[in-house]
Parts: C-alpha cells; structure tokens; sequence
C-alpha cells in the first residue's frame, strides 16, 4: 500500500531504462476498461454510483484534452452528449468504450489540426495590428466553449495574436537589457517571432498526433479514474515503471536532462556528474539529439527520426537494459546546422542524488553570545523502493539525523517544502525518530472502519527543539508527518497559509490480473485508486484543509489556486474520534505565543516579504480582472512599469544582501552533509552558502539567464528558509531559559 504522489507524470526528465520489447503485444484497451469500471467501483473509497457518472466521464476527457476550450466546439461538445454523455458507463461495462473514446480524440486531431493550420496562415500571411483595444483571457478554464467553428476561430485568431505579441515585447526586453549591460543580444540568431510560433504550434500537433491506441486509452480512462477523485488515476505499462523509478531515486539509463525543443530536436539541459553519459564524454550540454538507434546495431534504417517526437516517446527509445548500448545522432552545440556526431553510450545505474535527502549543519551566534548550532534535513520526497526495498528515505533521514546529533546540533529543521509525499510506510518511520510511541496516523476504509498506525521506537532519536518548514506543495506523506509532529506538540509547524490538502490513500492494483489468461496482461496497466482517507492523531482529515502552520509566512502561492479545494471531484473534509492513546505533549512547551510575537515582527520589518504582500496583491488583481490586452503600447506600459519596480528592488537588495552576507560571514559557518558523506563518516565539509553550484548534475543555462541581475539569496537563505532557522533559534533561547529556570519539564520516555 502506498500514498501516492497525486500528480500525473507528464514527462520523464531523466532518459531511464527498462525492458520494452520491440514488438510488444497490445493489450485489449475495451477489455482492460471493463476490469478498470470493476474494480473502481468494488475499491473506491467514495462508492459512487457507477452508472451515474457518464456525463462526469466525458466532461473530465474533454477537460484533458481541451484544457483552454480552444480546439473543441459547443457544436462538438453536443455531439459526444447526445452519442456518449448517458452511455459511457454501459460502454465500459460492455467492452466497448473505445469506440467513444477514439471518436473524441480524432475529432481533437482533427480540431488541432485546423487550428495550426490556421495559426500557420495568420502568422505567414497577416499583418496583426496591436494598436486597437483588443483583449483575450487570461485563463479559459471556465469559458464557454466556442459555439461554432467560426467563434473558435475568433478566438484562436486572438490566441496567435497574444503569441505574436508577448513574443514581439520578449525579444524587445531582452534586447533592451543586454545592450543595458553592454552585452550581446542572446536572441539575435533566433528564428523570426512568427516562424517560431508557428513551430511551436507544429511541434504541439505532432503531439497530439504521434499517438497509438494505448495512449488513446491512457488518456480516457485516466479521465474515467480522476472522476472518482484527482488521485485516483490509471497508469499505462510505461507510466507505472517511470512511477517506479521516482519512487526508488533511481534510474537505469544515460543520465541526461532532455528538453523537447521547439524546433522538433530533444536538447540536453543536464548531464549527471560521474553517469553514462559523463563517463563517456561525447555528450555536452545544449547539444541536440535528432536520431536514436535503440539497439546500436549501426545500421542507418534502424536510426530513428525523433524529431518532433514527444519526450517521453524518446525517452523510451533510449531505454534499454543494464550494460546494453544505445547510439545517438548528436547535433554539436554550436556546430554549423547539418553537422552530426554519432555516440555511442552504455546504459547503466544512475542515482538521483539531488532528489535523495540532505543536511547541513549552520553554527551561528546565539542572543548570548555563545555558539548555537542548528540541523537542517531536507527531505524532497517520501521516496523508496517497493520492489527490492534497497532504498528508503526514513533510513536515509536517520543516518543524517544520527550525524547531526553526533554534532551536537542545538536545533533542527525539518524542510518539507515542495514534497509532494510518497511512501505511508516510510512516515510512520520516521515520526518516531522525533517522538516515544504515539499514533501517527489515521486510517479509514470505505465501510468506515479505522486503523491506527503509530510509532514503534521506544525511545525517540532526537527530542530537541524542532521546527517544520511547509508550503502549499507539501502534500500527502509531508501533511501525514507534519500534522502528527502538531498534533503531538512535538515541533513547531512554519510556513505558507497551509498544506496542499491531499487526505487519500491510494493503491495500485494490476489490471492484467483480472483479464483473461491468454489476453495480453503485462500491457493492461495499472490503477491507483483511492482506497482510503487519513486522518491525524486528533481526528482531523487533511484533506481539502491541508496541515495550517503555527507561524504563517507570506507567500505569492496565497495568490494561485494551488491546492486539493482548487481541484475537481476532490473528496470532502471530515472529522472522527481521536486516536486511542492519543498523548500530546504539554503545548506551553512549544511557546507558540512568543515565538509568533517575535517573528511577525520581523516580518514586518522584512523588505523581502513586503514584496511578497505586494506582489500577492497584484496578482491577485490580475487574477481577477482576467484579461491581457493586445495593445502594443499597453503591454510595453506595463512592463516598463514592471522593470522600474525590478531595477528598484534589485538595487535596494544588492545594497542590502551585501551587508547581510558581511553579517551572516561574521556570525555564521555553514557546513554541507550528502548521505554519502554521512554513511562514510567524513568530517564536516564546510561550504562557502554563496555557491549553488550543482554537485550532481551539471546544468545547461538558458540564453537569457546571464541577463537576470537579481542578487542571489545571502548565504544561500531564502526569506522562508532564513526565517524558519530565526524560529528554531528563538525557541532554542527560550527553552534553554525555561529549562534553567526550572520552568520547563524533562522529556518523559515511556
């Protein structure tokens, strides 16, 4: 059983490995919807009314596909309703529902098609005018859909528009800028504004068009699954192993960063330092793949053409067994166009080491003078290995924490911060690190009965002072372990105005379990259903609510819809009874009160979070309003409005970091600690905070990024980051008071 991450994996970024056979047998899509209906509605947690659902079904497919409701029209949408909007039900119950589903995204293809072929015409034939009063909305998720061809047109007329124009004012600003800083122009050597629209459009159709019957059926019934709520999802063969290896850190593959480019090509953005790839040292950065001979067998009709190939497709052609080659045609970065390099590469092993967890120790002066000496772990998600079980992230979080108590670390943080979850296993572990026995964690099936799952150990590793870093990212497994750290008073919860709100237990269940023997079942996929809800110790559901922190920091996320509340179909809030010997710890200890003083005063007298305020305040008023004008001289209005207010803060910060980073040399030492370094015992590396250099993959840059001239965070502290190790000194101070003032108990092991 797992808690999934609850997002859809959209791209592979690393190109990975496993077995796909060159001629895999397809599954049979109608059959594999009609086990999927099944088991949906014998496992849902929800029980919906199966047969009730169909409107539900299609509306969920034409939002996937349509997003925008630019492609699609009112006269398209009647037309799946009257034929499938009671029906698709039936269809899957009666092996029949790819009849419907390939119907919708034909006509998709054939509604994409129209619509590039018509952005092709405008942008090599018409002369756009941006002097006029036109307008066109910011976002058309809940806009109408066209109601015929001829508004869809309209529409999409102004959609190229826009293109044209933000694309116009880019290369504007960019020129601008570097010739500011007596620099070349980096956009120079682009293609015309219209020809690379008109590419980006041809590199979307080929998308949607580079398609077989099993993507077709991915789509639909991830469609039919997320009806059920956003979590529960079907996962095709290829998506559950890329699944897999994001669980478990760890790929088999070049490892290489790819970037789908506009112009067709895939471009390499990253290089893992010491993979395949590295090892070999043909490949650079920026450098374009346009061919891939899967099987190196040289010969030139088994190279394959992948451009305008989407990503994931050519992530799977690289993909291969452990010690097999791949070969590459390689268009050098900044070789004459036409120029091509053959490599060659041996797939093997390659840990994702930046998505492993990490620490750092920060020494710094305390209010009295003495040293003080604070842990950060950072922990990126809730990863490990459900096959092999060689990697988990509790066991990788407690050799750090071990470390850092060997260091004598006064303090720790806990940063949550943009984990989206994983592993319902591996937070049980891990509470008990900070916490004697307890519950941790509440789990309720759909007859309603409740499991309590809590700690194990004894005694727990660290029982210091603990803060919690959260923003609206952490989800799932992140909401679990924060929310149980609260609710037993155990740590201090810091950060944006709450968690995400995701409450759900899903599991993946093997479809081709259920099809018949001789039918083709290691292609059926997989669904993740929601099987279950979690609820803390206290009985409080995250779901929809999130984990809301102690001490609030002000975040542009508080402007966005981000969050389960945003999401469709999202399951509701709840509450039940608190877990049986449910302890918490005396709260007062916690001095919540006066830690909370303490901070909105220095938030209040922070620059760096009054920009926050001020920005979540416009873009709030632009979120509102929903509008972007396609008058030229409006938009260069505006961003000349928007770069004086960058040229002012970035000036007042330089001045400002600069005494900041004179300050935190004096007063702190920063100290990196990687797992390896860790397990190995090595001493303490101390780091200069300033570098953010990559240690474990070396990174393309963007064209414009040297043109950014905002001063980076002093000492490598974001405002939120910076602002949590405040926190956890204050109550570092106040505990050592309240302890030697007698005022403050022992920890109590039980």
């Amino acid at each position: 059983m797992m808690n999934c991450r609850g997002f859809r994996a959209t791209a592979l970024a690393v190109a990975a490995a496993t077995t796909l056979g060159a001629c895999a047998q397809q599954a049979d899509f109608n059959e594999v919807g009609r086990q999927m209906s099944i088991m949906l509605q014998n496992s849902h947690f929800a029980r919906l009314p199966f047969n009730k659902l169909s409107e539900d079904f299609l509306g969920s497919y034409l939002r996937d596909l349509d997003f925008g409701r630019v492609y699609f029209t009112q006269e398209d949408v009647d037309r799946f309703e009257a034929e499938y909007g009671d029906r698709l039900h039936r269809m899957l119950l009666e092996q029949d529902s790819m009849r419907a589903a390939t119907d919708i995204y034909e006509t998709f293809v054939e509604r994409v098609t129209t619509r590039v072929k018509d952005a092709q015409r405008m942008l090599e034939e018409e002369e756009f005018d941006f002097s006029g009063e036109e307008e066109v909305m910011r976002s058309r998720k809940n806009a109408p859909w066209p109601e015929n061809e001829a508004e869809a047109r309209m529409i999409w007329r102004k959609q190229i528009k826009e293109a044209l124009l933000s694309e116009r004012l880019r290369r504007e600003m960019v020129a601008k800028i570097a010739k500011e800083q007596g620099k070349e122009d980096p956009l120079k050597d682009e293609a015309d504004p219209r020809e690379k629209i008109a590419l980006r459009y041809e590199r979307f159709l080929h998308s949607v068009s580079d398609v077989d019957e099993a993507d077709i059926a991915a789509y639909f019934l991830s469609a039919v699954a997320q009806t059920f709520d956003p979590h529960t999802d079907y996962l095709s063969y290829r998506e559950m192993e890329r699944f897999k290896d994001s669980m478990r850190n760890q790929l088999v593959g070049i490892g290489a960063l790819l970037q789908a480019e506009e112009d067709g090509a895939t471009k390499i953005m990253g290089i893992v330092v010491n993979g395949p790839a590295d090892r070999q040292g043909q490949l650079h950065l920026n450098d374009r793949i346009v061919g891939v001979d899967s099987l190196n067998t040289g010969r030139p009709e088994d190279m394959v053409d992948i451009m305008f190939m989407k990503i994931d497709k050519v992530v799977d052609l690289i993909r291969g067994k452990v010690d097999t080659s791949v070969r590459l045609k390689v268009e050098p970065a900044g070789a004459p166009a036409g120029e091509f390099d053959y490599v060659v590469i041996e797939r093997g092993k390659v840990e994702l080491k930046d998505e492993q967890a990490s620490a750092e120790l920060i020494e710094r002066k305390g209010p009295d003078g003495d040293p003080m000496r604070l842990g950060v772990i950072v922990l990126p998600s809730f990863y490990a290995d459900f096959d092999k079980g060689e990697t988990r992230c509790s066991a990788d979080v407690e050799v750090l924490l071990r470390r850092l108590m060997k260091e004598k670390i006064d303090g720790l943080v806990l940063d949550l911060r943009n984990n989206g979850g994983g592993a319902l296993e591996e937070v049980r572990l891990m509470t008990g690190f900070f916490t004697r026995r307890q519950p941790v964690v509440q789990v309720k099936n759909t007859i309603g009965q409740i499991q309590v799952k809590g700690t194990e150990a004894r005694r727990p590793i660290y029982d210091g002072p603990m803060v919690v870093l959260t923003d609206k990212s952490s989800a799932s497994a992140s909401e679990i372990l924060a929310g149980a750290l609260q609710d037993l008073n155990r740590a201090v919860v810091v950060g944006e105005s709450s968690t995400f709100g995701k409450g759900t237990v899903q599991q993946p269940m093997d479809i081709g379990r259920q099809l018949p023997f001789f039918a083709a079942r290691n292609r059926a996929g997989t669904l993740k259903v929601t099987i279950q809800k979690f609820y803390r110790p206290s009985g409080s559901s995250t779901q929809n609510r999130g984990v809301v922190p102690d001490i609030l920091i002000p975040s542009l996320s508080d402007a966005l819809e981000i969050g389960e509340s945003y999401l469709d179909h999202a399951l509701d809030h709840d509450i039940i009874r608190p877990a049986p010997d449910f302890e918490p710890l005396d709260r007062t200890d916690l001095f919540i009160a006066e830690l909370r003083d303490r901070s909105s005063g220095r938030v209040r007298e922070s620059k760096d979070f009054s920009y926050v305020i001020e920005d979540v305040t416009e873009a709030k008023a632009r979120l509102r309003a929903n509008r972007v004008s396609l008058n030229i001289d409006e938009r260069r209005r505006e961003l000349r409005k928007a770069e004086e207010k960058e040229d002012r803060r970035n000036e007042e910060m330089r001045q400002r970091f600069a005494k900041l980073a004179e300050s935190d040399s004096r007063e702190m030492s920063f100290f990196k600690l990687s797992l390896d370094e860790a397990e190995a015992g090595d001493p303490l590396r101390e780091v200069d905070p300033a570098d953010q250099s990559d240690e474990y993959m070396r990174r393309a840059k963007n064209k414009t990024e040297e043109l950014d001239d905002t001063p980076d965070w002093p000492s490598g502290l974001d405002p939120v980051k910076r602002e949590g190790l405040m926190i956890l000194g204050d109550l570092v101070d106040i505990t050592r008071t309240a302890r030697m003032a007698g005022l403050l108990k022992q920890p109590e092991i039980r």
